[in-house]
């Protein structure tokens, strides 16, 4: 998220990346948190901006697109406008189901990081994937599905090609579901997941400039 806030605050925007909590620490520090602490730092982050800034477009990347679809719906007022590149609100995949027992079992599986195309990257994730924490995750969603039609900021989705983290069913939920009626689904042909670090990079970002300037206007 960092070089896309830097692209951002280079040109003058006033910029928050807020390290939820859980993160860029230990896989079993994140297995002590959920989803209400992390979304109660995103919206401590958003007030801040709200206090500071004129209008505030909130972004987000895979878990963070549902945190700021979260913020979205629930302050509609708010938030002039919503970035998501591969937003997580669903999975078709099936062992999910066995969260709800396996997180009292096992403490983590294998993680699942650096899903990127460009070599040399590095996202900086855990190696290892905690159970507890991933359970909150998923488990919120349903919330924030029935919550889209709230969502009425204009909306720029990113969404990669082929992605082995996110299945394309979260971005046609969000398109199909969200009340808001300036909509822009663009498809990212030369990335994986972590497309904030890939091929794709440049244009994310520019693009994103090109929307904060035309929702927020003069």
């Amino acid at each position: 998220m960092v070089p896309w806030g830097r692209h951002l605050a280079a040109l003058g925007y006033g910029v928050a990346v807020p390290r939820l909590p859980g993160h860029g620490t230990t896989w079993q520090e994140l297995n002590r948190t959920e989803w209400a602490d992390w979304y109660a730092e995103v919206e401590r982050s958003f007030d801040k901006l709200l206090a500071d800034c004129d209008q505030v477009v909130v972004g987000g990347l895979s878990m963070g697109g549902g945190l700021v679809l979260a913020l979205a719906a629930a302050r509609p007022r708010d938030v002039a406008g919503v970035v998501l590149v591969n937003p997580a609100v669903n999975t078709v995949r099936k062992d999910v189901l066995a969260l709800p027992v396996l997180k009292h079992v096992v403490a983590s599986f294998p993680g699942i990081i650096n899903d990127i195309k460009k070599p040399g990257m590095d996202e900086h994730g855990y190696t290892r994937t905690p159970l507890k924490a991933a359970h909150s995750m998923m488990s919120t969603w349903r919330r924030v599905r029935e919550e889209l039609p709230k969502v009425t900021a204009p909306l720029l989705l990113f969404r990669s090609a082929e992605d082995h983290v996110v299945d394309p069913s979260s971005g046609r939920i969000i398109v199909s579901r969200v009340s808001s009626r300036d909509v822009t689904e663009r498809i990212l042909e030369n990335s994986y997941h972590v497309a904030t670090l890939d091929h794709d990079a440049d244009m994310i970002f520019e693009e994103s400039v090109q929307f904060v300037r035309r929702v927020t206007g003069p």
